[in-house]
């Protein structure tokens, strides 16, 4: 296998090819961040990062249907994302409403299947709309899965599996010892759904912004200094194949 240096002089196609389809992530998850800067660098409005990250996302959910990845999550909009300026929240809102109608058939045609994760009763209506289509038009897809996380956080997601299981153990539903890691995992909104194995950061950053708390806790971490709207197919490549060279202990020796 070549070594890291060596990747960025090879095409997509021959960056494919070493891929080990063995050893693929089952489940990608990616922190889309540095639309922000990406527009401050060119001296342009932040909302101009947003418009360019679209192609970032054509991008690697092409890649990731090609290749064969079973999951691909999206953190798309966070619960924290609402204290960011009004004009730019309007501007993030009305590019998912569009991408979301203008992808739709293109979506449907190969054949992935649009999920959503997070409070998504609290978006917008013509957002909501749009998404509730696309999700319902995809429901029987059998390739990817794309999940986007919208209105989404890690901690209001656990909080609210909490929740639920204490419900059922006041109404008698359930005990407090039948507790254990995997009930509290089919309460989240994940249930169905396998673990993150590869997590990508793009921008550069070293946290994990409140996404997928619990589910990561063994997922493999890839932080890349590639803005998001510079984002392309080979970086996707890129990152699974260090995941390929990766050992994968689980806690163990």
């Amino acid at each position: 296998m070549k070594s890291e240096r060596d990747l960025s002089e090879l095409s997509v196609e021959e960056l494919k090819a070493l891929l080990d389809p063995d050893n693929l992530p089952r489940h990608i998850a990616i922190i889309m961040d540095g639309n922000g800067r990406w527009a401050q660098k060119r001296h342009l409005p932040r909302t101009e990062g947003h418009k360019a990250a679209v192609q970032s996302v054509r991008d690697v959910v092409e890649i990731c249907g090609e290749i064969g990845i079973e999951t691909l999550t999206l953190y798309s909009f966070s619960t924290e994302n609402w204290k960011r300026p009004r004009s730019e929240i309007r501007v993030l809102m009305a590019i998912l409403r569009e991408q979301l109608r203008r992808e739709r058939r293109e979506l449907d045609r190969n054949n992935v299947q649009v999920r959503a994760i997070g409070e998504i009763e609290n978006l917008p209506p013509d957002v909501l709309g749009e998404l509730e289509r696309t999700i319902e038009q995809t429901k029987d897809n059998t390739g990817l899965k794309l999940v986007l996380a919208l209105n989404y956080g890690g901690r209001k997601e656990i909080t609210r599996a909490v929740r639920m299981i204490a419900d059922k153990i006041k109404s008698g539903r359930l005990s407090p010892d039948e507790i254990d890691e995997d009930l509290i995992s089919d309460h989240l909104y994940t249930s169905d759904l396998p673990d993150p194995d590869l997590l990508i950061r793009t921008s550069g950053e070293m946290r994990v912004s409140n996404f997928l708390l619990w589910q990561i806790a063994y997922t493999e971490l890839y932080i890349t200094p590639v803005l998001w709207p510079d984002f392309r197919k080979r970086h996707l490549l890129e990152a699974v194949i260090d995941y390929q060279r990766r050992e994968r202990r689980f806690g163990g020796i």
